[in-house]
């Protein structure tokens, strides 16, 4: 057999009961891997040592009884929180051990994975480039083969974007699907927490067991429950698939666009109708998102005040001080209807661009992000750069639908992916179609090729 940590969720249950492997063999094999390849990549904040169960990581933004979590922080440095998050108690239900809570962006407030305060995390792609965040350290964990899979959270992107410059899956669940109790609030009514995986497959039984209401957070939904399993297709007879216009200008990376296109056109042989559609506020998005989610952060960053976790203000990083000012600035008096109140009615327009192009089409497809992967410290001194790399997941945050990033080939050596929209509560039909594009094709296969030695 190959290398143990290659293998998919799916195929390592598969292995198991097959007794092809042993829980020990397989957790040796990821601890041997963490050991080797961590000090390199930064991925894991902190590892938990086992060998049994099958090993999956957290992102340090979910709480997890007894072992350490700190949103990539100073701030809860030393904090050991005394429950789980209930994605933590559901997967535990499934013979899953958490091997390690992963390196963020502090507080998920970032795109690159660099404003952890432990360090930036690096693309196992390319040393020198970034990972992309906030979930940089799950994205890198699954892409490298540290762990069967990853939990991340998104916020506006944080999934998508750093799975899609890993070359791995990265699935954003509708607003609600998945609880979000125990998740560190960054902005409560655009976080969702999802899983990062090695194929499509993976994400979807991952989502039929962390999906559902729980009775402590008031969002959640049961609606429309996701199948572990479905019977599967080899082609898109009858997908109406659209493509908005606004996702092919300015601003996109031409190898991005060309492999992009190429996943389109693959889409169109497997038997989808490709239909051009207009998403006319998306040009808006980004604008609103950075007026939005600031002013959550700057109420949920209140709790953080130096008395209830014993550590200093001081203690925060520059990124996250800068949307607490912004935040507190846009939500001030005389700011307040300027501000918060036009940027609200924008993400109603945003929505409603949603609903009147699914009535055209099922599902709609584009770029995760503008670029490939960019250069460790390239965008840190300007914070508008690095928020424009959101400019295409942002849009699907604030409307609150599902969205999934997967691996459709590479520009100059560094992964691209594509991302496809569904409506609200149907991921059902976006996983169906992801998988028949996967199927399709190698890309999901390919794996890092940096020397780590």
């Amino acid at each position: 057999m190959n290398d143990l940590t290659d293998l998919t969720l799916t195929e390592t249950l598969e292995a198991l009961d097959n007794k092809k492997i042993s829980e020990e063999e397989l957790n040796r094999a990821y601890q041997q891997k963490i050991d080797n390849l961590n000090p390199i990549l930064n991925a894991y904040l902190y590892i938990c040592q086992g060998s049994s169960g099958i090993p999956y990581a957290v992102k340090d933004v979910i709480v997890t009884e007894g072992i350490p979590t700190t949103a990539g922080s100073k701030i809860l440095e030393g904090f050991i929180p005394p429950y789980n998050a209930t994605v933590i108690e559901r997967l535990s239900y499934h013979n899953l051990r958490i091997i390690g809570k992963t390196n963020c962006d502090e507080f998920a407030m970032g795109s690159s994975g660099e404003n952890s305060a432990y360090g930036p995390t690096k693309n196992p792609w390319n040393l020198n480039k970034v990972p992309g965040g906030s979930s940089s350290g799950s994205a890198v964990a699954v892409s490298a083969g540290l762990c069967s899979f990853a939990l991340g959270t998104d916020t506006g992107g944080s999934i998508r974007q750093p799975a899609s410059l890993c070359g791995v899956v990265g699935l954003k669940p509708s607003y609600g699907r998945v609880s979000r109790y125990g998740s560190i609030a960054m902005a409560s009514s655009l976080d969702q927490i999802g899983p990062i995986t090695k194929s499509v497959a993976d994400a979807r039984l991952i989502l039929s067991w962390i999906q559902g209401e729980d009775g402590y957070d008031n969002n959640a939904v049961s609606y429309s429950n996701i199948k572990s399993q479905t019977k599967k297709s080899d082609n898109l007879s009858g997908i109406k698939i659209g493509v908005p216009k606004e996702y092919f200008g300015k601003g996109l990376d031409t190898g991005v666009e060309s492999a992009v296109k190429k996943a389109i056109s693959k889409m169109e042989e497997l038997g989808g109708q490709i239909i051009d559609i207009s998403l006319p506020c998306t040009e808006y998005a980004i604008a609103t998102y950075y007026i939005l989610m600031p002013s959550e952060v700057s109420s949920n960053m209140a709790r953080f005040d130096g008395i209830r976790f014993g550590t200093d203000r001081d203690n925060f990083g520059q990124e996250t001080k800068r949307r607490i000012m912004i935040g507190t600035y846009v939500l001030s008096s005389g700011y307040y209807e300027d501000y918060f109140i036009k940027a609200a009615k924008v993400r109603t327009l945003i929505k409603q661009d949603f609903e009147r192009a699914f009535e055209k089409c099922d599902v709609i497809v584009g770029p995760v992000s503008p670029t490939t992967a960019w250069n460790l410290g390239a965008k840190m001194a300007d914070p508008l750069a690095m928020y424009l790399s959101d400019a295409y997941t942002v849009p699907a945050s604030l409307a609150g639908i599902p969205s999934i990033s997967l691996p459709c080939g590479f520009s100059d050596g560094l992964p691209v992916g594509l991302q496809i929209l569904g409506k609200y509560l149907d991921e059902e039909k976006i996983l169906t179609i992801a998988e028949v594009y996967e199927q399709s094709t190698e890309w999901h296969k390919m794996k890092p090729t940096v020397d780590m030695s």
